[in-house]
Parts: structure tokens; C-alpha cells; sequence
């Protein structure tokens, strides 16, 4: 009686899940090219802005994208999970790997801060 009853995940939710997702990362796949087209304009438009801000925007730019990415990533994988074991398998992977890079991210940008800062501090 070690038989434990598993709860499968039909094929054609798993399916929609996909075709969900896959919009869903169209649509905003979309709206970066406009986020980055609208920050090209404005750092060739303007040389009040300074290098290091222009870093730091990008690089917070491209975490939020590789973030999003992960995201649907990790919603794909699930959208395909055959059972409530391997879908939880799968959030935790998720979760711990977006845990450490998360911090990651707050490092980096925090060093970038601090040395934007620094060389405003001697600007004045």
C-alpha cells in the first residue's frame, strides 16, 4: 500500500499553460525593444547624464530582463510539470536559484550606486 495517489496535470492544460506563457513573453518581449529604444533616445539626447547613472540604468535593465526571462522560464517548466511532485520540484529549483541571484543583482547595483556616487561627491 506505498502507492500514494498522484494528481496528474491534463494534457491540454499543460498545453494552454505553454501557449499562455508564450504569449505572455511575446507581449513582453514587445514592450523591452520599446523600454530600450526610449533609453537610447534619451542618453543621445541629453549629456547631463552622466556615465555612471547611464550604467546603472543599464544594468538594472538588464537584470529586469534576465529576471523576466527566468520567470518565464520557470513558467514554462511548470506549465509542463506531469505532477504535483514535479511541479514543486521545479518552484523550488526556481526559488533558490532566483534567491541567489537576486542578491547578486542588489550587490552589483549597490556597488554601481556607490561608485556613482563617489564621483558626483568629487564633480562638486
Amino acid at each position: 500500500m506505498s502507492d500514494k495517489p498522484t494528481m496528474e496535470i491534463p494534457t491540454a492544460m499543460r498545453e494552454m499553460a505553454e501557449r499562455n506563457v508564450e504569449q505572455a513573453r511575446t507581449a513582453y518581449t514587445q514592450f523591452m525593444d520599446m523600454a530600450r529604444q526610449a533609453q537610447d533616445m534619451v542618453a543621445k539626447s541629453s549629456d547631463a547624464v552622466a556615465s555612471s547613472a547611464k550604467e546603472v540604468q543599464s544594468r538594472a535593465l538588464k537584470y529586469a530582463q534576465e529576471n523576466v526571462d527566468a520567470s518565464f522560464s520557470f513558467a514554462s517548466d511548470l506549465a509542463k510539470a506531469r505532477d504535483l511532485k514535479e511541479f514543486l520540484e521545479i518552484q523550488q529549483r526556481y526559488a533558490q536559484k532566483q534567491a541567489m541571484t537576486y542578491t547578486q543583482q542588489a550587490q552589483e547595483l549597490g556597488r554601481l550606486l556607490a561608485d556613482a556616487a563617489q564621483m558626483a561627491q568629487r564633480k562638486m
